[in-house]
Order: C-alpha cells, then structure tokens, then sequence
C-alpha cells in the first residue's frame, strides 16, 4: 500500500509514523525538510524476524514500509494514489492545494486528498470545489485525538464528502482510526470537529482551575488529580493530560496555538448561525492569554498555569 503525506507538524508525524509501521509506503512533503528527513530515518530498516528456537527453516520478513521526500505537493501526488494532509489551518491547506507545484498542479484527476486538517468552515467548502473541478476526490476528515490516539490507531475521523470517495479512504483511515464516522454533505465534520473542540478546550481549563483551586486549599496535586479522575473531573481529557499536569511537563501534543485557532474557527461558525457561544468566547481569551506570553508551542493544558499562578 502506498500514499502520499503532507504535514509532519506534532500530529502528522504520529500519523505518518503509524502508517510505516503499520506497512505503508509513503511519500512526503513538509515546508521544513527536516521533518521529512526524520521520519525517512526513524522508519524501520528492512530485517529478518527472528526465528522461535527450534523452528524450521528460515525467519519469515518483518513488514517494513519504505519512505521517501518530495521536492513539491505536486511531486507526492503525481507518485501516489492518495494523499493525507495533516496541516495547521485554512490557509496552509490552500497553498498546499494551488499554491505553485501545489497539490492541484500535479497529476491528481482520479486521486484522493484526504483532509484530516481542523480547518475554517467557509473554505473547506472550497477545498471541496477546487479538487473537483480538477479531477481530484477530496475527503474532508478531521480527527478527534492527538499524538498518543495517532500512534496507537485510535483516532476517531470525521468525514464528509461523496459516500465513494470516503470509502475509498477507508484503506489508510483505518490504520489510524478507531471509528471513521461518515457524516455527508461537504462541511458538516468539520463543524463537528469545532464543536468538539469547544468541549476540549473547556475542559481543559475546567480541569486546570480546579486542579489550582485544590491545590491553594492544600491539598497535594497527585490526590487532587486522582480524586478528579474518579469523581466530576473523569473525562477522557484528563486522563490524556494527568501525567503533564503532574509534572508541568507541556511539551505539546496538542499546543495552544492549535486549541486557540479551533475556537476561533468555532466562533465564525457560531456567528453564521447567529448563536451566542457562552463558554468558548471565555476561555479562548484563556488561551489568548498564553500566546501573549510566548507559550504558543507549549501543550494546551499549560492553561493550568494561568490558574495556578493567580
């Protein structure tokens, strides 16, 4: 199995390495080449199992996957029959797509372009637009998970586009997923990614608030934490984030650069549909917060500092 792979930010490095390990060959493209230059030597040198004590004959092979850099999007699509994009926002997606030796400049009519990007709800639409009148099957599919999730195969993968087209994807999505739900009409996972993202960042600082608060009544972090994880705090969120909460360790996973663009894009939405959004205006400035402090590239659940320092 072959694909082509775009977009080897903390996410999309987890993906890709999955995909290697789980056997397929790919080839990549990332606007910092050394990105690319590490995965090509973290993936698995081609070796003989080894034999059980005993056993006749030879060792069967190992299943190895090969990887190799592009030099343009164009270049990856035009060498693969399907592509999977893992990129920071809207507009990187679109100078991907048509910027020069883009994605849509390459030989892509009949080839899959499969979007795991959490993008804008506006131009997604056109993402979907522009691959058609090209030739190409675009497949928007945001993914609920992080890094953990990606190198395990548990993301859950949202997709929206023609019933065809998403099955046709189903062959890679279900090296990295979990579940792929199936949504429809061009839009509609993405707007469900932004809205689960509303309950992420939420939570996030629900948790981090709380743990603070426990901590000023003196009570020591690691019970705090395990009492949340048993009584109103249980969530998946927490589970993720218990061990970076108890050593402040925000090397990110998720950053807040990515959990601030989320809200924001959830904003817009809110706004299209004339609806208040309460809890995501609140803590989006949250995580504002942070960027002005130069933690963009930090994980998101450093919002617990924000609390815990007053």
């Amino acid at each position: 199995m072959l694909a082509g792979f775009i977009g080897l930010g903390n996410l999309g490095y987890a993906m890709a390495r999955r995909l290697v390990d789980r056997g397929v060959d790919l080839v990549v493209w990332n606007r910092t080449r050394a990105k690319a230059d590490a995965l090509v030597a973290g993936a698995t040198e081609p070796a003989a199992a080894a034999a059980p004590p005993g056993s006749p004959g030879p060792p069967e092979p190992s299943q190895k996957a090969a990887v190799l850099v592009a030099a343009s999007p164009a270049e990856v699509i035009s060498g693969a029959p399907a592509v999977l994009l893992s990129l920071a926002d809207s507009d990187a997606v679109e100078v991907v797509l048509r910027g020069r030796e883009g994605l849509l400049a390459g030989d892509c009519r009949g080839k899959l372009i499969i979007d795991t990007t959490t993008n804008h709800p506006v131009p997604v639409l056109l993402f979907h637009q522009l691959c058609r009148q090209q030739g190409a099957r675009y497949v928007e599919a945001p993914v609920a998970g992080s890094v953990a999730p990606a190198s395990q195969g548990k993301l859950v993968v949202m997709a929206s586009g023609e019933a065809a087209d998403i099955e046709a994807a189903r062959p890679w999505l279900d090296h990295l997923a979990a579940t792929v739900h199936a949504l429809g009409a061009p839009g509609l996972a993405t707007r469900l990614k932004l809205v689960n993202n509303l309950c992420l960042g939420v939570f996030m600082a629900a948790i981090g608030e709380a743990l603070a608060t426990a901590e000023a009544a003196g009570i020591p972090r690691e019970q705090a934490l395990q009492v949340l994880g048993e009584g109103g705090g249980k969530s998946l969120v927490l589970e993720a984030k218990r061990q970076k909460l108890l050593a402040r360790d925000w090397t990110p996973h998720f950053s807040v650069g990515m959990i601030h663009k989320d809200l924001h894009y959830l904003q817009d939405l809110a706004r299209e549909l004339e609806r208040p959004q309460h809890l995501a205006g609140v803590v989006k400035e949250q995580y504002a917060r942070l960027l002005m402090q130069g933690r963009r590239h930090d994980d998101f659940a450093a919002v617990y500092d924000l609390f815990a320092r007053g």
